[in-house]
């Protein structure tokens, strides 16, 4: 079944669950409106389905090849990604002053939960430039965003991020790659990147690289790299693409998925680059774009976990194995089991995209009102965002290979490659433990005020939904106020405590507020129907689980250290 994306989902989400209607009341985002929005929606709908979606087989059985030390991407990728751009949903959140179409981030968000489902690996390289995009909006000099933006804004040039070294993974510190001043204002860049997506393409235009580099007077530390703009082609006097650059293509990762993005060892040999943001101050500018990319890749999950759900339902309505227990079609959807697989499926998939899209509805609520409390907000959700997402993805993914049983680990029937696929995402822009620690140390700096903010909103919420789903209602209600005491016991903790606890605490959170998508979805409904249904099963079913992962979250450390080096080994 080719990919469709979910277009009533979208419709009902954001009129009905996640607020933009506050979005589209401030005077920033006034001209984004619901009809334009669905507008917006619908058009990204078009592009998705028919033109980009047909090329994930593909992109995953071709797979990008290192050629001549240049990268040849799969068939149709080249057209795939020019139909992106003259689209303008490169820039589609991007600064009108530059060439950006000024939309609502959120908005933003919708595409990319699209164009993950139908292609993911071709999605990354917008998404990486939109990263850059805000990065340099924040931190570059004038001449630098006078000369990158409009470009990038509409898709002529593209941008990546090079943080990762072989021996600097998560410990981003640890970077060994040197800036030595060349005497006229540019930097001399010498090292190696690993793990750089799209580091090269047969797009055309430049592929604009943000390094990561020391500068000679660096400390140590993270407290010593400085960020630069490395493009592979220097600009010339009229600012087009004009001699190559001192760096090149090493080779390609061997990947488990995602065939068609190709994941490069990059090399810099005194490549010429310019300074973005100040010096010894590179990981506040590339925070500014990782930050933009966690939720983004929480995003992925989502479509990915959309495109995998669909393909496992065209299944399950077709084929046909035993005798099912119910009149229907005779398909394997109306055996018990299978039938609990889709639809958990499709409640988590409801769940992780309504996380996602609040954070993002509160990023634009920050960015067009300049509140803190949207800005806390924003921050707060983002692991979350991006933890569950992702690992939905997993999940979803492997749920839709076990629908379709044996044929699920046949690559000809491609239910695999969503698995595949989706693996690295609980990896990306740190992984879902770091995420974790960030959420219980960082976001809790407050003490947990963005939080219980969060629970107040959601037990106002049961309050009201108790005059159409007052079972549910009541369930979701004593979650939050579990998930209170829980944070109120974490935030007197020393951080190893917390740490020990971080990931089940996460999960909790996820669970709990995703509760709180579904009942509002149940009471929008009136109590009565498919949405209804859904916020059913999962606060029924999926809800409790959250019990048992504040037990975890409360389990200290000293557990984990029970067992010395050798008792692992043994």
């Amino acid at each position: 079944m080719p990919y469709r994306a979910p277009v009533n989902e979208f419709r009902f989400m954001l009129h009905h669950v996640v607020a933009y209607d506050q979005v589209a009341a401030t005077d920033r985002f006034a001209e984004a409106g619901f009809d334009t929005a669905l507008a917006v929606v619908e058009e990204a709908a078009k592009l998705n389905d028919a033109v980009l979606a047909p090329l994930n087989r593909v992109g995953d059985s071709e797979g990008a090849v290192l050629d001549g030390g240049a990268v040849r991407t799969a068939t149709g990728f080249k057209a795939g990604y020019k139909a992106i751009a003259e689209g303008g949903w490169v820039g589609i959140a991007g600064d009108p002053a530059f060439g950006g179409m000024g939309l609502p981030f959120t908005l933003n968000v919708v595409f990319n939960d699209m164009i993950s489902g139908a292609v993911l690996a071709l999605g990354l390289n917008p998404l990486l430039t939109q990263g850059q995009i805000e990065a340099l909006e924040a931190h570059a000099s004038d001449e630098i965003k006078a000369l990158y933006l409009p470009k990038l804004m509409r898709g002529a040039w593209s941008g990546t991020m090079n943080l990762t070294e072989p021996q600097a993974g998560s410990d981003v510190g640890a970077l060994s790659t040197r800036a030595a001043p060349r005497g006229d204002g540019t930097y001399a860049i010498t090292g190696q990147k690993i793990f750089i997506s799209w580091g090269d393409h047969d797009f055309g235009g430049n592929i604009c690289h943000l390094v990561l580099a020391r500068l000679p007077d660096a400390p140590p530390g993270t407290r010593g790299i400085s960020l630069f703009m490395v493009p592979k082609l220097l600009p010339d006097a009229a600012g087009e693409p004009g001699e190559a650059n001192a760096l090149k293509v090493v080779s390609l990762e061997h990947k488990l998925g995602l065939h068609a993005s190709p994941t490069c060892v990059m090399a810099y040999d005194r490549a010429v680059g310019w300074l973005v943001g100040e010096a010894h101050n590179g990981m506040a500018a590339m925070f500014t774009m990782m930050n933009n990319a966690r939720l983004q890749v929480g995003v992925q999950g989502v479509g990915v976990a959309e495109a995998a759900f669909q393909h496992a339902l065209a299944f399950a309505l077709e084929r046909k194995q035993g005798r099912t227990p119910v009149p229907g079609a005779g398909a394997i959807i109306d055996h018990a089991d299978v039938r609990r697989m889709l639809t958990e499926m499709k409640a988590e998939i409801f769940a992780a995209r309504a996380i996602a899209l609040s954070c993002a509805v509160a990023l634009d609520m920050a960015k067009a009102t300049g509140e803190a409390d949207w800005a806390a907000r924003a921050a707060l959700l983002t692991p979350v965002a991006k933890s569950f997402g992702t690992d939905v993805a997993q999940k979803v993914a492997h749920l839709g290979i076990q629908v379709h049983g044996g044929m699920g680990v046949i690559e000809e029937t491609g239910a695999a490659q969503f698995a595949r696929d989706a693996r690295v995402l609980t990896i990306y822009e740190g992984t879902n433990g770091i995420q974790a620690m960030d959420l219980v140390g960082r976001k809790m700096m407050d003490r947990g005020e963005a939080a219980f903010h969060l629970f107040d909103e959601g037990e106002k919420l049961a309050e009201i939904a108790r005059a159409t789903v007052p079972d549910l209602a009541e369930k979701v209600w004593s979650a939050a106020e579990g998930l209170r005491e829980c944070v109120e016991w974490l935030v007197q903790q020393e951080m190893q405590e917390r740490f020990a606890g971080a990931v089940a605490f996460q999960s909790a959170a996820a669970r709990v507020l995703g509760a709180f998508y579904h009942l509002k979805a149940a009471h929008a409904e009136g109590g009565a129907g498919p949405r209804t249904a859904l916020a059913r099963f999962y606060i029924e079913r999926l809800l409790p689980e959250h019990e048992a992962f504040i037990v975890q979250a409360r389990s200290g450390a000293a557990g984990l250290y029970a067992l010395s080096h050798d008792d692992l080994a043994q």
